[in-house]
């Protein structure tokens, strides 16, 4: 039975993954090349990705516009984007030539954001199933959860926040790809390891 579900996943996940592909495929050349940049494939990818980012709110910053102005501008870039870039990607990097290595990243790209996608669904449903089975500590995280971020946003400037945590969502894939979470991560369960151990001796 087990056995069925899980083929019944795996089916269910391709047909997503082609259906993505299919709605994708103006924007190819164009994801490929935005993979490129946020995983870092040269060195000076990165600095060239927060000059983009820092000039982008410095501009912000400057013009200061109303939240109505800001929200109307980016939805009518990506409207502009959406009927420009397929359009046009063609012409600039003639997508029908693509190499195999070429559509099969495009295919581990999509089948990744549809991973990404269906975590997010069960992490929402997941909320929901601990809200009626344990409806006190659903409402105590819930709380205290938006206590902190309300804290940490009288404390912060909302548009330097927003800016840190743009910067850590676009640098993420790089620092993941190079390893250099895993190691930060490696060295801070060492230095825990090493407190409990030291606890645990002087406990002794």
């Amino acid at each position: 039975m087990a056995e069925g579900g899980d083929n019944n996943s795996v089916y269910q996940l391709a047909a997503e993954t082609a259906s993505l592909e299919e709605q994708l495929q103006g924007w190819g050349e164009v994801i490929l090349m935005t993979d490129k940049v946020l995983r870092w494939e040269r060195a000076w990818f990165p600095l060239a990705l927060m000059s983009v980012v820092s000039f982008s709110f410095l501009m912000i910053y400057y013009l200061d516009p109303s939240v109505l102005s800001g929200v109307s501008c980016f939805v009518m870039f990506l409207c502009l984007a959406d009927y420009l870039v397929p359009a046009l990607a063609p012409r600039i990097f003639g997508s029908n030539k693509w190499t195999t290595e070429q559509q099969q990243r495009f295919h581990e790209i999509c089948s990744n954001l549809v991973k990404s996608r269906r975590r997010l669904v069960g992490w929402w449903k997941r909320l929901f199933t601990l809200k009626e089975e344990k409806p006190k500590m659903y409402f105590m995280t819930m709380l205290f959860s938006l206590a902190v971020v309300a804290w940490i946003g009288q404390q912060v400037h909302n548009l330097f926040l927003t800016y840190l945590i743009v910067s850590f969502l676009l640098l993420f894939p790089g620092l993941n790809q190079h390893g250099i979470i895993t190691k930060y991560v490696g060295m801070a369960k060492r230095e825990i390891n090493k407190l409990l151990k030291h606890k645990e001796k002087k406990n002794e």
